[in-house]
């Protein structure tokens, strides 16, 4: 595991060391979790839709009621780190994050005048070629998260408990259900296949805007691969033909098993496969 003095990060328009990082224990961000963060990665030298990621950034920000504006400066941010920390790997990952600020006291209404702290880093990213190729397990999880799930909030205590259980089931995801509904995994899109279909969930307050998500339908349209939005009951899934979780770090990642039963043969199915050789194609070209 590196250790984060190794690397140089982004902080409030400041190129630092890690061991020179300092954040205030009065950020918002740390007392209440109150701000929104995006992953984004970047494939041989260039970022994936990173202006999807800055239009859903925004959605977040205006929904969480986050002053912060200063949107040009992302992508100039990340070419510094990169250039700054001397990567060359073709697979990294991109997190940022902006909290409402620094005030003190502690408060819960928004304090005034207060500037946003924007954090952003940039690491070495091992892509998962085995799961990408073999599928993985998932559990399945009660949904008890909030109500608006459509903003990528950095309170994810939910998210990381569910997360703790699938790892201890020695499965890849826990995929949440909220009132017999599947809405999401912990920190990717679902997506089922039945007789050449796909099916996703609808979006809605429960459910975040996937960028991976996005790309999906696009290529289904491109590839005319149908692609039906709508609700998938937990007491129907043994019934489909395919499973894949989609994210931003999973990219497209075939289900194969599911709590204690196979996903058909247990293989990775011809639709998923398909979908993941597409996405691999806008990638890398």
């Amino acid at each position: 595991m590196s250790n984060s003095s190794d690397f140089y990060f982004y902080l409030n328009n400041k190129i630092l060391k890690g061991n020179d990082l300092n954040i205030s224990p009065f950020d918002r961000g740390f007392l209440f979790g109150d701000g929104v963060y995006e992953t984004i990665r970047w494939y041989k030298g260039k970022l994936f839709r990173l202006e999807d990621h800055i239009e859903r950034l925004k959605k977040s920000l205006s929904s969480s009621r986050i002053n912060f504006s200063d949107f040009d400066e992302i992508e100039n941010a990340i070419s510094k780190l990169v250039k700054v920390n001397n990567f060359s790997a073709d697979h990294l990952l991109v997190y940022l994050q902006i909290s409402r600020g620094n005030y003190f006291p502690r408060q819960h209404i928004f304090p005034p005048d207060i500037k946003p702290t924007f954090f952003l880093s940039v690491t070495p990213y091992i892509r998962k070629e085995s799961e990408l190729k073999n599928g993985v397990k998932i559990i399945l999880e009660e949904d008890v998260r909030w109500m608006r799930c459509d903003i990528k909030s950095t309170m994810l205590l939910a998210n990381v408990l569910a997360k703790q259980k699938a790892f201890e089931n020695h499965a890849m995801e826990a995929v949440l259900i909220r009132n017999g509904n599947l809405t999401e995994g912990t920190h990717t899109s679902f997506c089922a296949v039945k007789n050449g279909k796909l099916f996703t969930p609808p979006l809605s307050n429960l459910i975040l805007d996937g960028v991976t998500r996005k790309v999906v339908l696009e290529i289904c349209k491109v590839n005319n691969i149908r692609a039906i939005e709508t609700e998938i009951r937990g007491d129907e899934l043994k019934s489909f033909d395919e499973m894949m979780v989609l994210g931003t770090i999973s990219e497209i990642t075939p289900v194969v098993q599911v709590n204690d039963w196979k996903v058909r043969d247990g293989k990775p199915g011809q639709i998923t496969m398909k979908l993941q050789n597409f996405l691999s194609e806008m990638i890398f070209s």
